[in-house]
């Protein structure tokens, strides 16, 4: 088996495989991988062997604001269900630590779906802490805000250097 980084040849295994998890791809698959990789906070792998992709990791590192230092976050880790419990899912784990540990990241945060209890079991078992209790998470859908929509506090960041939407380029 062999980890390396994502290409965007590998957009439709990567499709199939987070449509494996739940999240249905319908296009821009490609071009989500182009972003990752010009991004140098992140990174994306795939576990692929002679019958093709295994399984895809995607990591960012995210500078704390608090204080000195950064954090890593696996924001997509799934492996095919053909190749699960092979210890596909551990080295694209590891591969993910060792690009955020080389980035000066001090510890890694995953979260998964309450239903995804073996998946729960599999970050335990390498050394992952649940943190139930100690912190909530809070989501909000930002599609309803419009670009220069008086929202709470969007005209507080004028002149402030925060980029319009103009700036943004096309979608």
């Amino acid at each position: 088996m062999l980890i390396r980084p994502v290409r965007t040849a590998d957009a439709d295994a990567v499709a199939a495989l987070l449509d494996q998890l739940g999240y249905p791809q319908h296009e821009n698959v490609a071009a989500r991988i182009e972003a990752w990789q010009a991004d140098p906070s992140s990174a994306a792998y795939v576990a692929e062997a002679e019958d093709g992709v295994l399984g895809v990791v995607a990591v960012h590192v995210c500078p704390y604001f608090e204080r000195p230092g950064a954090w890593g976050r696996i924001v997509a880790l799934v492996v095919a269900e053909s190749a699960r419990g092979q210890g596909v899912g551990a080295r694209l784990v590891e591969t993910a630590e060792t690009f955020a540990a080389a980035r000066g990241c001090e510890r890694m945060e995953v979260t998964s779906d309450d239903r995804r209890t073996d998946a729960h079991s599999f970050y335990e078992a390498r050394g992952y802490t649940v943190q139930n209790g100690r912190s909530s998470r809070f989501l909000r859908d930002l599609a309803a805000v419009a670009p220069g929509a008086h929202d709470a506090g969007a005209s507080d960041l004028k002149g402030v250097g925060v980029p319009g939407p103009e700036s943004l380029g096309p979608h």
